[in-house]
């Protein structure tokens, strides 16, 4: 299988024909291959992009919302297909792919469908100057969207849809290692009507692909989703360029649980919230804390739900656990799990790698559970992103608050208590962009995402989103 460039409306081999191998993560095999683009392919997707940017900019807000919803409808009619190819892609279970991934990537060209049509600025009357402000948000130009592997369509299109409902045109690059939905994407733009050049679509490694959108003088905004090493670099190139930034990077999240909690749904909650698509999401609650009454219980019941988890082949309807997505990333986890033993860490259950027969080269790994005695050995500072869960009891308010804040991250977190007063002394002091009280993941596309200190700048989702790819101009009229 041959994956190809999408720029101004059609597919092409790369420039240099320069190409690197796609892995199947369930068998460790090469099935694909895809460019690998240099800054010539970038820029005949700019190119493609700022010709295509004076008539989008200008379409009426019902005929983008109209262009975007229907890319919704044939995501979703076409779910089959695209669920089979993320998980064959990713790894990640089949039943995963298909009611969350290709789900959320459509709702999200439905969302900002409609937000971009109550997407609205503000006047304001200088009472006493015979005046009035009023503001317009307007359309950046071409922008750039860099999207990661763990979530591969729903992370892509959670960046391009706001950037092209607000009347931008894009230059995007899905992560190399999971490259295929956003391939078939393509397909769905031209069926869908979106004129050529609104959104471009390049594949490569960061290092070459995504190093060139970065730098690109004339690309006005970058909003990257990734690690936090690699935030730390788009940063420093893109700061000296004025250009827009907006990085939804790393996190290390506390799970506390507190006595008085809903135990049977914070138990079934909290294994999914540690092991959900492999522990690959940002969002993933990889540091347990338990009050100390309770952490024999829940560590016994814990224990036995995660021995109950299927690791098995992505495709197979039951399996709870697929593949990681790489032998690289199988490795580093399996390295944190060595250093873990090292500082005197438990391994409760799991820690090793899981063979599957027939498919004995796959990246499996077994769910794994780590028994700690401090917060600050690395494998609770260091963000694993893989099927490792950490945990330790805690004795009171004052002490879990501390050592769930005492990581450089702050992206989200999960309480679980029924108390409203420690609810709110907890969430007011919680270092997070994200609190979940007793749910985990419960997402309303209307809401600000993003993190605190290390885990990013800026925030998406709702009208946040729009507000990034926009440009605000004030206008001050005396009468």
């Amino acid at each position: 299988m041959k994956i190809q460039n999408y720029i101004n409306g059609k597919f092409h081999d790369p420039i240099d024909n320069n190409w690197l191998d796609n892995y199947n993560p369930s068998n460790g095999q090469v099935y694909g291959h895809i460019p690998n683009s240099s800054s010539v392919d970038v820029e005949n997707a700019y190119i493609a992009a700022k010709s295509a940017f004076p008539s989008w900019s200008q379409t009426t807000l019902d005929e983008r919302s109209r262009i975007l919803i229907k890319i919704s409808e044939l995501l979703e009619s076409n779910l089959q297909h695209f669920a089979e190819t993320e998980s064959k892609d990713n790894g990640k279970p089949i039943s995963l792919a298909k009611s969350v991934d290709i789900p959320r990537a459509a709702n999200n060209f439905r969302f900002f469908g409609n937000a971009i049509t109550q997407f609205a600025s503000e006047s304001h009357e200088s009472i006493g100057h015979d005046a009035i402000n009023y503001t317009l948000r307007q359309p950046m130009g071409v922008v750039g969207c860099i999207s990661p592997w763990n979530l591969p369509l729903y992370l892509f299109t959670w960046k391009i849809a706001p950037a092209i409902a607000a009347g931008n045109c894009v230059v995007a690059k899905p992560s190399e290692i999971t490259p295929m939905t956003a391939f078939l994407l393509g397909n769905i733009c031209n069926e869908a009507g979106l004129p050529k050049g609104v959104l471009n679509i390049v594949h490569g490694l960061g290092s070459t692909t995504g190093q060139a959108i970065v730098e690109h003088p004339n690309i006005k905004a970058i909003s990257f989703t990734g690690g936090t090493k690699t935030g730390i670099h788009i940063a420093k190139i893109a700061a000296p360029l004025f250009k827009k930034l907006s990085l939804e990077l790393g996190g290390k999240n506390p799970n506390i649980i507190f006595s008085d909690c809903d135990y049977d749904e914070m138990l079934k909650t909290t294994v999914l919230a540690s092991f959900s698509n492999q522990g690959q999401i940002c969002l993933c609650g990889s540091r347990i804390f338990v009050e100390a009454s309770i952490y024999k219980k829940f560590k016994i019941d814990f224990i036995e739900k995660v021995k109950q988890l299927k690791v098995g082949h992505p495709s197979n309807e039951t399996t709870d656990v697929g593949a990681l997505v790489s032998k690289q990333h199988l490795e580093k986890v399996l390295s944190y799990i060595e250093i873990a033993k090292k500082e005197n860490g438990i391994v409760l259950c799991g820690g090793n790698k899981i063979v599957i027969k027939d498919y004995e080269n796959g990246y499996y790994l077994a769910p794994t559970v780590i028994e700690i005695n401090t917060n600050d050995c690395k494998i609770n500072q260091e963000e694993v992103f893989g099927p490792v869960v950490t945990m330790m009891p805690f004795n009171t308010e004052t002490e879990v608050l501390q050592m769930a804040n005492a990581v450089k991250y702050g992206l989200s977190a999960t309480i679980w208590t029924t108390n409203l007063k420690r609810t709110m002394r907890l969430t007011n002091q919680l270092q997070a962009g994200i609190i979940w009280v007793n749910t985990w993941m419960l997402r309303d596309l209307r809401t600000p995402f993003g993190g605190m200190k290390a885990s990013g700048v800026g925030r998406e989702g709702g009208f946040e989103a729009l507000r990034f790819f926009t440009e605000a101009k004030n206008i001050c009229i005396k009468y």
